[in-house]
């Protein structure tokens, strides 16, 4: 199992400290244990950006970055050691286990910030900190203030500025290290594997549920403790939902299945899309439609490399599939003509990909300075154009009308392009054909 080593969370630390001014500190949350129902609570996960900088898994936890701090620059406050409640919910690193395991410099019970933290602050002239995304912890940085505040006639200095966070620390995640990487084709060949297990264990009379399940068999077979998002298993004009989640109906020969799905390693997200026929063989229109979002998606591959900018790639999945559309008289016009106006977004009303990396996903700017990003290596994202045609689409023949198509794959920037993490599983109409034929050989 890969993870991320501990010295490259040193490093992360040491590289947002180092774009900090001086005379300031950084606090951050972990994120807070949600409650499912009644007294049940849901998995624990991380908040990425806490996740990011400490690699610590627990809740109740705050982060103090202080550069220049003489007793060290890593304060990490978390829950005490307590053998009652370890034996109902699980060891806790405590103060001795943050510093000898999570690399903190210093670290302090959870239960005591109120007494501490203010005397951290206290003469730093500025706070980043995550505002915004947890009003309530707002709220307690600002009583925190209010108590330095309080003292000033003592001499006592409160910071003068108040920064978001996000910019520095969400710019250094666009850029993804080897070690992340490593983790992220893991997490990609676990959902590979999985979807190539729902294409053969496709058959119609079973449900959407069945081939979730299958899914969820695989992800945690791998050493995958969650999904990387809810995932979407689409059958026949459900696929024209673009984020469906109910994943109930019944499976019929005839229609596609667009299964939308990815799970999660070291809380570093896969993303993929697959749309495959429930009888293991494509109609002549969904092979149309299918082979055109294909021809679309390999034009974005092509136009993803250092010094082209994030939208080249979307560009080029929207002249691919109106020229498709035009071709199989499903739109009518002179090309540029239908891509100057956005006909093709009667069909294809998303964007061609995000960026993916801790969560599915994941922070970082499209534009810089009003201009499309440029992309340089490390930078990961999903590359996923999709057709989608409504049920109730008067404007188009009746055999085109509730076929949905969508392609996804995950890659990574690289020097001389990109690099796809997800190519194990099949996706070519002759590749998934001839692998859902095969499946069902065996089962005879």
């Amino acid at each position: 199992m890969s993870h991320i080593p501990k010295a490259e969370y040193a490093r992360r630390r040491k590289a947002l400290m180092a774009q900090m001014v001086p005379d300031s500190i950084a606090i951050l949350p972990a994120a807070a244990v949600a409650i499912r129902n009644r007294d049940v609570e849901h998995v624990y996960r991380q908040d990425s950006d806490f996740q990011y900088l400490s690699g610590f898994p627990e809740p109740e936890a705050v982060i103090a970055l202080i550069p220049g701090r003489e007793h060290g620059e890593y304060v990490l406050f978390c829950r005490e050691r307590n053998p009652e409640r370890e034996l109902w919910d699980g060891l806790r690193a405590g103060q001795e286990g943050a510093i000898r395991d999570y690399g903190a410099d210093d670290a302090f019970p959870i239960a005591d910030i109120d007494e501490i933290l203010p005397g951290l602050i206290e003469g730093r002239e500025r706070v980043y900190s995550a505002m915004g995304s947890n009003p309530e912890f707002d709220r307690r940085l600002m009583d925190w203030i209010n108590v330095i505040r309080s003292k000033a006639r003592l001499g006592a200095q409160p910071p003068n500025e108040f920064v978001a966070l996000d910019h520095l620390l969400h710019d250094m995640r666009l850029y993804k290290s080897a070690a992340e990487v490593k983790v992220m084709r893991q997490a990609a060949a676990i959902s590979a594997r999985a979807h190539v297990r729902a294409m053969q264990a496709c058959r119609a009379g079973l449900h959407e549920f069945s081939l979730e399940a299958e899914l969820d068999y695989v992800f945690r077979q791998g050493g995958a403790k969650m999904p990387a998002y809810g995932s979407i298993v689409a059958a026949g004009r459900n696929a024209c939902i673009l984020h469906y989640q109910q994943n109930d109906a019944p499976l019929k020969n005839g229609d596609l299945v667009l299964i939308d799905a990815g799970c999660e390693i070291d809380c570093y997200a896969s993303d993929i899309t697959r749309t495959f026929p429930v009888s293991g063989r494509f109609s002549a229109e969904q092979k149309a439609i299918y082979e055109l979002v294909l021809d679309a998606q390999q034009a974005a591959f092509d136009e993803i490399a250092p010094g082209k900018d994030w939208n080249q790639a979307h560009e080029a999945t929207v002249r691919v599939i109106t020229e498709g559309l035009v071709r199989l008289g499903l739109l009518d016009g002179e090309v540029q003509a239908l891509i100057d106006s956005e006909a093709h977004r009667a069909f294809y009303m998303h964007r061609a990909g995000h960026w993916l990396g801790m969560d599915v996903h994941d922070v970082g700017e499209y534009k810089v300075g009003g201009q499309w990003r440029v992309l340089e290596p490390g930078m990961a994202l999903t590359v996923e154009p999709g057709i989608y045609i409504a049920p109730d689409n008067t404007q188009v023949a009746k055999k085109w009308r509730g076929i949905g198509v969508r392609i996804e794959d995950d890659v990574v920037v690289t020097r001389k392009g990109c690099e796809i993490l997800t190519s194990g599983v099949p996706k070519t109409v002759a590749e998934i054909e001839a692998l859902m034929a095969a499946a069902r050989e065996d089962v005879a």
